[in-house]
């Protein structure tokens, strides 16, 4: 999804970049950023470099020196929407209202020097290890240098930190990267050629991070990595998640953590025990399973089976309680059976998923599952998504209604467009972006607010409530 800055991102309190004056300005920029919340931290790593160099952010695209596009490049529609968002600012430096445009990110790593064949018009292109060096890049793109038009560098070793960013999030909630890359092998997926190896963020510098968060109004820490539960393997020689989550549950000021993407294989008692105990770790897990058909799993190299993720399911709804569990699921994968899918379908309805998204298996050229035999046509895996969200439909409805009557604690996000008096507010359940909201009612509230809110109604995937009190 696309984001186009429309405000000036928040400058943190402490470690902020050191933003040059007006008399020492060397121009101005827009940005545009796309894909994931990985992605999103780069892109604010990038925001604070460029106003560090002296470059003046810039609302709206209209008569900016440069424009730069931190592109995504997952899977096919990603990769469309990011062409199409590059050949729109083509568009406008035609007309001539804006300067140059830069393209960075995965779209620029994965294609490398063949993007500029297919939009010749680009100023520069850097790659996703490149964003340190943003600011030079720029430089060249806004005086016109076209002697060097790319920037790459290898994936490092150690991952990069995530200091000093300009925020592109509200200022209550903010992503906080805790590693780079992914080891799977996974025959779907690309993920490894843009993104490296996995590298481990230290402890420590993962907790300095959060504490600079902190100090610049989060009280929401959302955890992101390709792989969370890989967490220390190459910097410590054994997972460590556990202890690192242990280590943020002593930060102050942080009322809730929350953990995403995370890999079923190295769910381990200790995990568990944490994320039951903490205490501000809250009750919800992003974790993907991709399928539940053993055949199919083993196909994508996912390397675990349906007997061994439904004991782990049963595990971490005993250890957690309350558990949230968000998890998303590829349909029409190579191969995949009538039955399969059948056999899927079954799995969800069973487990009940409080959140759940789905996908249309998408062919990636260069990746392992562009070999298989058995790839079906659109319109197939279309109809297959179809089916599973129709199941999965009727169970987040269910359990919307089974919150009418309770008193939960939401964390407010900003006030409602729509109506006066009422805020749109997230329960504990709920990602900024992916998942639900709650609209609520009440006065003189702000966003990063935590209240009690008294659930009224149920509203498809959404819920409705009034607030009674301050969060206890």
């Amino acid at each position: 999804m696309a984001t186009k800055i429309k405000s000036k991102p928040l400058p943190l309190t402490q470690a902020a970049p050191a933003i040059a004056s007006p008399a020492e300005m060397k121009g101005s920029y827009a940005f545009i950023s796309l894909g994931c919340p990985k992605n999103l931290v780069d892109s604010e790593r990038m925001l604070g470099k460029l106003a560090q160099d002296g470059y003046a952010f810039q609302s709206d695209t209209d008569g900016a020196d440069v424009v730069v596009i931190n592109t995504c490049g997952f899977i096919e529609p990603a990769r469309q929407e990011s062409l199409g968002v590059i050949r729109e600012m083509l568009a406008l430096k035609k007309a001539g209202r804006i300067g140059s445009v830069v393209v960075a990110g995965c779209l620029a790593e994965r294609q490398g020097d063949m993007l500029l064949k297919e939009v010749p018009e680009v100023d520069q292109i850097v790659g996703v290890f490149g964003r340190e060096e943003i600011s030079s890049v720029v430089n060249r793109a806004v005086l016109h240098r076209d002697e060097q038009r790319s920037l790459f560098r290898p994936a490092p070793v150690r991952a990069q930190e995530d200091t000093s960013r300009l925020r592109i999030t509200p200022r209550h909630f903010a992503y906080l990267k805790i590693s780079e890359g992914c080891d799977r092998l996974c025959t779907y997926c690309a993920i490894p050629q843009m993104r490296g190896k996995h590298v481990t963020k230290p402890i420590e510098e993962v907790v300095r991070e959060a504490r600079e968060l902190v100090a610049d109004g989060v009280r929401e820490l959302i955890l992101v990595a390709q792989d969370t539960t890989y967490y220390g393997m190459d910097l410590y020689g054994k997972v460590r998640l556990a202890e690192l989550l242990r280590e943020l549950d002593k930060v102050d000021g942080i009322q809730w953590i929350r953990v995403l993407y995370v890999y079923p294989e190295h769910v381990s008692d200790e995990l568990l025990e944490t994320l039951g105990n903490a205490k501000k770790i809250i009750p919800y897990l992003d974790m993907p399973l991709q399928h539940i058909n053993d055949r199919v799993l083993k196909r994508m190299v996912r390397r675990v089976n349906r007997s061994a993720t439904e004991k782990l399911i049963a595990r971490m709804r005993t250890a957690i309680p309350n558990l949230a569990l968000r998890t998303t699921f590829i349909v029409g994968f190579p191969g995949e059976t009538e039955a399969e899918f059948e056999e899927l379908k079954q799995f969800v309805q069973e487990q009940k998923f409080e959140r759940a998204g789905v996908f249309p298996y998408s062919l990636e050229p260069g990746t392992p599952a562009e070999k298989l035999d058995g790839h079906m046509p659109e319109e197939v895996k279309a109809a297959r998504v179809a089916g599973v969200m129709e199941v999965q439909q009727q169970v987040a409805f269910d359990w919307a209604t089974g919150q009418v009557g309770r008193e939960l604690e939401c964390i407010i996000d900003g006030s409602d467009p729509e109506f006066a008096n009422h805020f749109k507010a997230r329960t504990y359940a709920d990602s900024p972006d992916i998942d639900c909201e709650v609209r609520v009612k009440g006065k003189n509230l702000h966003g990063g607010d935590f209240v009690k809110v008294k659930i009224t109604t149920a509203d498809g995937y959404d819920l409705a409530g009034r607030v009674i009190g301050a969060a206890w």
